[in-house]
């Protein structure tokens, strides 16, 4: 279906991809991973012609469409929304728009060209490309009283969701996304994974979102030392897998039939617990397939977060009555009432992301509530990882210095115990010594866990804690949260965060607050809490 071949792409004396040769065959959906900088957007752009290789070359089996999911979001601002859709397939679209044309300055001479138009647009199915858009953007959750709207009127949230129908309109041979659930509530994901899972054409997806990637990739095209190499299976078969296979790396000394039965047992527990999707059966058998030779260590490096306690918390938390926040008039949530218990993880949700981050805000004492009291337990400590982290890093500060604003101790203000600190979240030699100014989104979120963990706080809160990070990152993080023995509030559209690590589920609301003691899952698919989430929200 599409074929890269020899493709090398350098920037001065970097090599980013080395003779790469790969082949993405029809029917499957590949999730491209790689560390940070590893290349996963710039190979989307070479395959999809915006960006040129330094040498080699993408060829597309004849005949075949390719759809991209454009990240321009204002390119389309003079059409209406469901003319943005339908230029999906451009084909169909500009034989359509002739079509149109003619049809307004109608004479003899050009009929028989509309004639010969109307054939070919009744081969592509043209006659319901209309309603077929429509349904598309219904089900992406725009409703029909936008279809008809200027995309440069529409909400940029909005917009993320008609530019995705764009992508996915005409049914394309290959479908090229890269972070296509940015922006998207947990609602529509749930959709765009029902989507994929049954789509029989090839797609090729970058995410930072485990759970999508577990849905629907059938393989994951592994970006890792210039090369890009296939493995069967979804996102967490080759996190688990490649763990093991560095773990049985450094065990020299274990016998080669000792390793390979460990290798056998993991592919056969993992085997009968694949995903109940339709691709199920034929990604069983590919693992079932899978040679022993073809599991391999990765080179990644994952950040060692681990969240202590100075002392444990006592059985008084948290205690919320009649809670209320407003912003301009517009109401975010009010008469929250909530008694936290000691070792509850609890995931807040809204609607609004405006209502969790105050919500935060007025817990942390940086907000005042428009109504009701926040009583915090006399023996619980707070750290608060805040969604916008600008302020922490306003300053030249080089991070050791940065890092031990927050040290308790002699030994932890050492520069040697600092640096340590530093290096476990993959700031080494050098890097420790840049300062705040010049960080990237996830470096800045790195030094926020930091100072987190420095703090030894046994209740922490987080909000939207998985934004900027890498999947080494949220992996690593996701772990430490389900083994911590504290008490956890937090914000994230991060499925399996919030799957894995809540306990207890609190949605916040114009109209008060639902308060459950269930998983998120369970939490979604109630039909008791789906009633009374739209009445809430009414």
């Amino acid at each position: 279906m599409l074929t890269v071949s020899n493709l090398s792409v350098q920037f001065g004396k970097r090599i980013l991809f080395d003779e790469v040769n790969v082949t993405f065959t029809q029917g499957n959906c590949y999730g491209i991973i790689g560390a940070n900088g590893a290349g996963k957007s710039t190979f989307l752009k070479i395959l999809s012609g915006d960006f040129d290789p330094t040498s080699g070359h993408v060829s597309l089996e004849p005949g075949k469409r390719m759809s991209v999911l454009n990240q321009n979001h204002n390119m389309f601002d003079e059409y209406t929304v469901l003319e943005t859709v339908m230029m999906g397939n451009k084909d169909l679209y500009e034989v359509k728009k002739e079509m149109d044309e003619l049809y307004l300055n109608y004479t003899d001479e050009n009929a028989d060209r509309i004639g010969e138009l109307q054939i070919r647009f009744d081969e592509m199915d043209g006659w319901n490309a209309e309603s077929a858009a429509a349904t598309l953007l219904s089900n992406l959750g725009i409703s029909e009283d936008f279809h008809y709207t200027p995309m440069g009127e529409m909400d940029a949230k909005l917009k993320v969701r008609v530019l995705l129908a764009q992508a996915l309109f005409g049914n394309p041979d290959v479908l090229i996304m890269d972070e296509p659930t940015n922006d998207l509530d947990f609602e529509t994901i749930a959709w765009l994974e029902n989507f994929l899972a049954h789509y029989e054409n090839t797609v090729l997806v970058v995410s930072h979102d485990r759970h999508f990637l577990d849905a629907v990739c059938t393989h994951v095209s592994d970006i890792d030392y210039g090369k890009i190499n296939h493995y069967s299976g979804n996102y967490t078969f080759w996190y688990e897998s490649s763990q093991l296979a560095a773990k049985q790396r450094a065990q020299q000394n274990k016998k080669a039939e000792e390793k390979k039965a460990e290798l056998e047992e993991f592919i056969r527990r993992f085997s009968a617990n694949v995903a109940k999707s339709k691709q199920a059966t034929s990604r069983k058998k590919m693992i079932d397939k899978l040679k022993l030779d073809d599991i391999k260590p990765s080179s990644r490096r994952y950040p060692a977060i681990i969240f202590d306690q100075d002392r444990e918390a006592g059985d008084q938390i948290l205690n919320i009555e009649g809670l209320s926040a407003t912003i301009d008039g517009e109401v975010l949530f009010k008469d929250i009432n909530l008694n936290m218990a000691k070792g509850d993880k609890l995931v807040v949700i809204s609607k609004d992301s405006r209502a969790t981050t105050a919500f935060y805000e007025i817990l942390g004492g940086n907000k005042q509530a428009d109504a009701g009291k926040v009583e915090w337990g006399i023996t619980t400590t707070q750290s608060y990882l805040p969604v916008e982290n600008h302020d922490f890093f306003d300053n030249d500060l080089t991070l050791v210095d940065w890092l031990r604003q927050w040290a308790k101790t002699e030994e932890e203000r050492d520069e040697v115990y600092v640096r340590g600190f530093l290096g476990k979240m993959i700031f080494s030699g050098e890097e420790a010594l840049k300062t705040g100014r010049v960080l990237s989104g996830g470096e800045k979120v790195r030094c926020m866990l930091s100072r987190m963990m420095m703090m030894r706080a046994n209740v922490l809160m987080l909000d939207e804690p998985t934004n900027h990070l890498d999947l080494e990152s949220i992996t690593a993080f996701n772990n430490t949260l389900k083994n911590f023995k504290g008490t956890i509030l937090l914000t994230t559209h991060d499925h399996e965060f919030a799957q894995t690590v809540g306990t207890r589920i609190l949605e916040l609301t114009p109209n008060g607050a639902i308060d459950r003691y269930m998983t998120f899952d369970d939490y979604l698919d109630d039909p008791k809490v789906k009633e009374l989430r739209t009445k809430m929200y009414s």
